[in-house]
């Protein structure tokens, strides 16, 4: 059931204050009016307190999928982390250049504001389910809808903690302006989320009909994620001793997730496409009809929901313009062999942000090259000439050429960014909705929040930081082995600047995991480093001249709460 997605706590809202519009207009002109809608007063039934929760799952949606491309969300997906940077085309949209970027910077600000949006949303539905007048058809029911709604919150604050570190609290509903908000440290922000997460893991379902809904083993998934994240501050405090014991809450959360019998790796071929010779089941898992866990995908643990035939009838936003958005433009870069927007070049992309070289060739190189993530049907290299004048007509266009084909050195650099190869994630070879006049700008298929080989991902680095570098090295493999790869890891492969974990993290996690919350919940100077490394463009190694690991806090937030003081993070202060 999709439909979960199509309409807001705003409809409901709305319904509610329209009854004032039938007053007359003598008691509508009234000092006092007989009806007045307030916060305890606006809910009437269950099913509207659901549907402000169902308003959380609609704005996460938008969040991820970005359907209207806004340019802040590219950079919460990535733009400017050591996998993502922007095309030549777009140098103006760069999230690299520290000339540009400080705690007035716009993106911060929408960034943390969209998390506080969240966790407001979540704190209504809190508050009005617990309403003396609304009847529950059971108690199962009202601990459900409060368990997702806890949940919500719980994430909201995980990222907050990852990206800004210690941040304010709120749990009420704040009805007037409030100036005294006062930061918590990181690690009593990832507390407060783990206390969240552990008061609901067992009010949510193991499983459900209804694609889409929370399940049990995204909390304990977001548990795993959220003691390792504060284990690694306190390991950067100095307090050994609680370290070791968040790590060992993350495994024991993780196992709970691999080991528990409802989520396992897919490891053979599925799903709607799976009779086709072309295939492979890395490819089968982001096929149409292929992604939830209803579908038969058991590693689906939580995933967003679009509907191609919502989208046609009232959503606009049920889409994943990620053809369009992501996809490279080889009509500017390699104009004179390939051109057009069919499925061939990888649909009518515009690369609104592109794979840097690490992310496309560098993790794939040497021995690290025979991998099911590599084969070209999931990462597709061979692109036919399709432009009748070149020499390549008909054939494969190489790299080299694509990649190197002017004189001019700033030419080839441009070409590198708009050209590059294109995954099965973001495209497809059969592209919903051309009928109907589509354009091969968006896919309709539903997309993963959490996927089992990220919970794996995160049980091998909490070993690897309890120092269990064979149990590191084992997990990955579990996910070198689905994936066919010529080579195993071991212990000696474990290094200890997390280069193998984040190496393996962009081959199994592309466009799907969250960098800039990765690189910055691992502390140190490992996100600055490798954005100095591995970013597109110069800017970043030229410009980014102090370290930090943790983002701003807004100035608009610090200026605002007055009464207060808010410290700014370190390596931000007077930029």
């Amino acid at each position: 059931m999709k439909r979960i997605y199509q309409y807001g706590f705003g409809a409901i809202m709305g319904l509610a204050l329209s009854v004032v519009g039938c007053k007359s207009d003598k008691d509508f002109l009234t000092e006092v009016p007989p009806t007045f809608y307030t916060v305890d007063n606006a809910f009437s039934t269950s099913a509207q307190i659901d549907q402000a929760v169902v308003a959380i799952y609609s704005q996460l949606r938008d969040l991820w999928a970005n359907p209207t491309e806004q340019g802040w969300i590219f950079v919460l997906r990535g733009n400017g982390t050591d996998m993502f940077d922007v095309a030549s085309i777009r140098r103006g949209s760069s999230f690299n250049n520290y000339g540009n970027i400080n705690p007035d910077h716009t993106t911060f600000y929408n960034v943390y504001h969209v998390w506080y949006e969240i966790i407001a949303k979540a704190n209504l539905a809190i508050y009005s389910a617990e309403l003396e007048h609304i009847a529950w058809s059971s108690p199962e029911e009202k601990a459900n809808v409060l368990a997702q709604a806890r949940f919500f919150r719980a994430f909201a604050y995980l990222n907050l903690g990852e990206l800004f570190g210690g941040v304010p609290i709120v749990t009420e509903i704040t009805t007037k302006p409030k100036y005294d908000f006062s930061r918590t440290t990181r690690v009593e922000t990832y507390q407060f989320a783990i206390d969240e997460l552990l008061a609901v893991e067992n009010d949510l379902p193991p499983t459900t009909s209804e694609g889409g809904r929370l399940v049990r083993g995204a909390a304990q998934h977001m548990l795993a994620r959220a003691y390792l994240a504060q284990g690694t501050q306190l390991a950067a405090d100095g307090d050994a001793s609680a370290a070791q014991s968040a790590f060992n809450q993350s495994v024991a959360n993780a196992d709970k997730v691999i080991n528990g019998g409802t989520f396992s790796l897919m490891k053979s071929r599925f799903g709607s496409r799976q009779d086709e010779e072309q295939g492979n089941v890395y490819w089968d898992l982001f096929q149409e009809d292929n992604v939830n866990y209803q579908d038969g995908n058991t590693e689906c643990i939580w995933a967003l929901q679009i509907d191609y035939a919502s989208y046609r009838a009232e959503d606009s936003k049920s889409k994943l313009p990620y053809s369009r958005t992501y996809g490279p433009v080889f009509r500017d870069g390699a104009k004179d062999h390939l051109t057009g927007t069919n499925e061939d070049v990888g649909g009518r992309g515009i690369s609104q942000i592109i794979p840097t070289l690490y992310t496309r060739d560098e993790i794939y190189a040497d021995k690290w090259g025979d991998d099911m993530r590599n084969s070209d049907i999931v990462f597709r290299r061979n692109f036919i000439g399709n432009v009748a004048t070149s020499p390549y007509f008909g054939q494969p266009v190489p790299w080299e050429v694509i990649y190197n084909g002017s004189n001019d050195a700033n030419t080839n650099k441009a070409n590198q960014s708009l050209c590059y190869p294109v995954s099965c994630k973001i495209a497809t070879d059969r592209y919903t909705g051309l009928a109907d006049g589509e354009n091969k700008s968006n896919l309709f298929r539903d997309d993963y929040f959490i996927r089992l080989p990220e919970t794996i991902l995160l049980r091998a680095e909490a070993k690897q930081r309890l120092g269990d570098k064979a149990g590191a090295a084992t997990d990955i493999n579990l996910l070198r082995e689905r994936a066919q790869c010529g080579y195993m890891v071991t212990a000696s492969d474990v290094d200890d600047r997390f280069n193998l974990i984040l190496d393996e993290r962009a081959r199994e996690l592309v466009y799907e995991e969250s960098r800039w919350n990765t690189l910055l919940r691992m502390g140190g100077t490992i996100a600055v480093d490798r954005i100095r490394e591995y970013a597109f463009w110069p800017e970043a190694e030229a410009t980014l001249t102090f370290d930090y690991n943790l983002w701003p806090i807004p100035n608009t937030v610090i200026d605002t709460n007055k009464d207060v003081p808010l410290a700014q993070n370190e390596g931000w202060q007077n930029r």
